[in-house]
Formats: C-alpha cells, sequence, structure tokens
C-alpha cells in the first residue's frame, strides 16, 4: 500500500503504529489478507502541489496494489482558490493511477476532514469553514469519480472531534489514534472490495 498526503496521513501527534495507513494494514491482516507495511510519502502543512514535488523528488516505482490519496486541507488553510486546488487534485489521482499499476479502481481518494470541527478552531468561523472544506471535497469526488477512482468520505465522522475529546490529540488540532481507526474501518471495507474484484476479473486464483 502507497499513502499519499499531509499531516492526516503522517500522524501529526501519534506514534507510527497509530497512523491510519498503519491500522489499515493491521486491520487487513486480520482478514487474512496478507499486507506489507505501507509506504507513506506525506509531512505535515503540504499543500497538494507540494505532496507533487516531493512525488517527483522520490522518484516512486508503480508497484502498488492499493493507493491512498488524501490532501487538501492546507491548499483550503491557505485560502487557495478550489479551481487551483482541483487542478492540482487532478494531478495527483493521475500519479496515483500509475503507482498503483494504470488500474483507477485500486486508488482510493479519500475527503478532506473539517478541521473547523476541533477544538483549535475555536472563535473562527466554523460554518465558513466547512463551507469551503465542501467546495474542496465536492471538486475532488467529481474528479475521482470521472478518473474511476474511489471515494471515501471521512468528512462526517471527523466532526465528532467537534463534542468527543478523545478523537483529537494534545495540541487540539490533529486526530487521535481513535480518530484514525474510524478511518481505517471505512477504508477496510473500500480496500477489501477492490482487491477482490481485482482479482475476480483477472481469474486470479490466489
Amino acid at each position: 500500500m502507497l499513502a499519499l498526503g499531509d499531516s492526516y496521513t503522517i500522524g501529526e501527534g501519534v506514534g507510527d503504529e497509530d497512523r491510519w495507513p498503519n491500522q489499515l494494514a493491521r486491520l487487513m491482516r486480520a482478514e487474512d489478507i496478507e499486507t506489507a507495511d505501507p509506504v507513506i510519502l506525506a509531512r505535515t502543512a503540504w499543500t497538494t502541489d507540494e505532496l507533487l514535488d516531493a512525488i517527483r523528488d522520490e522518484k516512486l516505482r508503480a508497484s502498488f496494489d492499493l493507493v491512498f490519496v488524501l490532501a487538501g486541507v492546507n491548499d483550503q488553510y491557505r485560502s487557495r482558490p478550489v479551481l487551483a486546488f482541483t487542478t492540482e487534485f487532478t494531478r495527483l489521482l493521475r500519479k496515483a493511477t500509475t503507482f498503483a499499476r494504470r488500474r483507477p479502481s485500486r486508488v482510493i481518494a479519500m475527503s478532506i476532514p473539517d478541521w473547523g470541527a476541533t477544538p483549535f478552531a475555536e472563535g473562527r468561523d466554523r460554518g465558513l469553514i466547512a463551507r469551503e472544506i465542501e467546495a474542496y471535497n465536492a471538486g475532488a469526488r467529481e474528479l475521482a469519480h470521472a478518473a474511476g477512482v474511489r471515494w471515501v468520505d471521512i468528512t462526517a465522522v471527523s466532526r465528532r472531534m467537534q463534542h468527543e475529546s478523545n478523537l483529537v490529540t494534545a495540541d487540539g488540532l490533529h486526530p487521535s489514534a481513535e480518530m484514525y481507526r474510524l478511518w481505517a474501518s471505512q477504508l477496510l471495507v473500500v480496500s477489501t472490495t477492490a482487491l477482490w474484484r481485482g482479482r475476480k476479473r483477472t481469474g486470479a486464483a490466489h
């Protein structure tokens, strides 16, 4: 598995084992799906264009069974236009599909969580943040569907952070291990479906 993203993917504020890609790998192994440790290319505060630059510099090979994309929150935080974000997101989906050996059904794009629902956003216009994130997500979802990429909405569950303190790390902004567990549980269903259908189409028996 390859996970591309920012602080949400690198797991700012939690241990390596509690990042959602690592939790997802454990869940898959529990389902008897042989799963290597995930490759994670992410850094706190990366925007979509910075992630693309890192992909170029890393020179990754196109040899992954599943590729995840979770990016865009820092574009929104920096008040970049939605059009600029969707332009870069299109490029990210193309890169991700290449890494998945040109199988778009093996690429899983994730919606941007709502950081406006965190304690960090206290005193800010939570409604405006939510509307902007919804606009970003609407654009990303449309692009994912057009590309044949799977889409997983984690925004709704992220909004529980406003009222459930156990879902946020000590910094009041980033998700906790428990929130990442909820994301991993959602991703497990989509991931196993993607793998099973891919094997069925190719007629693989193993």
